[in-house]
């Protein structure tokens, strides 16, 4: 009598590995099963060990992705010492260049149409980041009644806008500048109010 095989922990890693490398060089389009499994030296069906699903996988890549995003803003953030309104400039533009850097992993992290956000815990990694937003946006702007989860939340597609276009080199045609720090100061100003002092 034969013993099922048990799934292979290191395939699991490998899988997840060829897939980051994957989407880095080819974006989102290139993330199939089969390329993966290929890529991995591995039949098209030994994944399904690992990954009962496309989405599954595309989740742990993704997981990857906010990982790399969360130690870049831990990082940015130090200490917590310099003023609420500094470390959401200095978030702002970890994001953005995380974003410039990597393209493809930063399009699959936000399509939640491709993710099964609940299912391997990515919410888990995605939903602190955004609760940093918004604890700094409260700090910025304590006690003037707006919704600090909505003013968050524009902040974060103001800045998912500038990387999407400044990926695409749409706002340097617009702007005539290499350098997006304007837009991140235009929008911080735009969803905080002015800075003091200006």
């Amino acid at each position: 009598m034969s013993v099922p095989e048990k799934p292979d922990p290191d395939l699991r890693t490998r899988l997840v590995d060829v897939g980051v490398d994957l989407v880095a060089l080819e974006g989102v389009g290139a993330l199939t099963l089969r390329e993966i499994a290929r890529r991995a030296g591995v039949s098209h069906g030994a994944p399904r060990r690992h990954f009962p699903t496309h989405l599954e996988l595309l989740s742990a890549i993704a997981r990857r992705g906010f990982t790399e995003l969360a130690v870049r803003v831990t990082t940015t953030l130090g200490d917590g010492t310099a003023s609420p309104r500094a470390q959401l400039s200095e978030l702002g533009r970890a994001y953005l260049e995380f974003a410039l850097e990597n393209p493809g992993m930063y399009e699959l992290m936000f399509r939640h149409d491709l993710l099964e956000s609940g299912h391997l815990r990515l919410r888990d990694t995605s939903l602190p980041l955004f609760g940093v937003l918004v604890d700094l946006v409260g700090r910025v702007r304590p006690g003037d009644g707006a919704d600090t989860r909505a003013v968050a939340a524009a902040l974060w597609a103001n800045l998912h806008g500038i990387a999407q276009l400044w990926g695409w080199g749409s706002l340097q045609l617009a702007t005539g500048t290499a350098d997006f720090t304007p837009l991140l100061r235009t929008a911080l100003d735009a969803h905080l109010g002015p800075e003091d002092g200006r």
